[in-house]
């Protein structure tokens, strides 16, 4: 079943602003944020549904925080770091500036669910795959994050680059199909389909385990490995990876099929830096 949430508060004296949302829908989800006065959320470009009349949209370089160091070069730097992730060098800023609530709602562009974080609930910081991102309170900081192990790059599924979710608030990220969470205690390990890994706290450490002998490596449709994730922490799994989805489509079209984490002997070598 699809991740679904009443609404949501929790008043804090942190950094991104406090906001009210709702999660509607089952395969196809939109998150319905409720604003007060001078409060803002940030979105990915051309995730709006809809808003009300008084919530301004201003256009910005990066994740919108507004408090970026030295200047141009900053807002640069942090509009650079959303395009390696495979983002929009720009960020949509939304700002109730009426009274009373208001509402804007942002889609997610995939089947699945939309899941709500709050990041001070994961310590702060929450690593996901590289197109994760939706919407958040503005505060947010939307970085990167590098794969260090070689093998893990080449065939982890994401390649050597995920996307890295800093702040307080609420941030709501999207995943393919259902979404099942984990958590790990120390030195507990689970094994995942490569493209099936969402997302995970920085405190659980992501490696590559081969997927049994040569006959399965080679004839069981898993691919080459799997990810081995040891705890202690936070697993986020998704059941239908847009990869998963596209290969099908591309297949059913008279395309070659498959993809790294589809059972390909090869893993797509060449998409081994996207990610894809």
């Amino acid at each position: 079943m699809a991740y679904q949430s009443p609404w949501s508060h929790s008043r804090s004296a942190g950094v991104a602003d406090d906001i009210d949302f709702e999660i509607k829908g089952q395969e196809l989800q939109f998150v319905e944020v409720e604003l007060d006065p001078g409060e803002s959320a940030v979105a990915e470009a051309g995730a709006l549904v809809w808003k009300d009349a008084s919530v301004d949209m201003t256009t910005v370089f990066g994740d919108g925080r507004g408090d970026q160091g030295g200047g141009f070069m900053g807002k640069l730097l942090g509009a650079g770091k959303r395009l390696v992730t495979g983002e929009s060098l720009f960020t949509t800023v939304f700002t109730h500036q009426g009274h009373g609530k208001a509402r804007v709602a942002f889609a997610s562009p995939v089947p699945g669910s939309i899941l709500p974080i709050k990041l001070d609930h994961v310590g702060g910081t929450l690593i996901c795959q590289k197109d994760a991102f939706l919407a958040a309170a503005k505060g947010v900081s939307i970085g990167i994050h590098f794969q260090r192990r070689v093998l893990t790059g080449l065939f982890g599924g994401e390649g050597f680059i995920m996307q890295r979710l800093e702040g307080d608030g609420w941030v709501f990220v999207q995943m393919g199909g259902a979404v099942v969470e984990r958590e790990l205690a120390a030195g507990e390990q689970l094994h995942v389909d490569t493209g099936c890994l969402a997302a995970f706290t920085p405190s659980v450490d992501f490696d590559l385990v081969t997927a049994g002998g040569v006959k399965s490596m080679f004839f069981g449709g898993e691919g080459l490995f799997f990810a081995r994730l040891t705890g202690p922490g936070k697993v986020w799994i998704q059941s239908l990876p847009f990869s998963r989805l596209a290969a099908r489509m591309f297949a059913a079209a008279g395309g070659r099929g498959g993809s790294r984490g589809e059972g390909s002997v090869l893993g797509g070598l060449g998409d081994m830096f996207d990610g894809d």
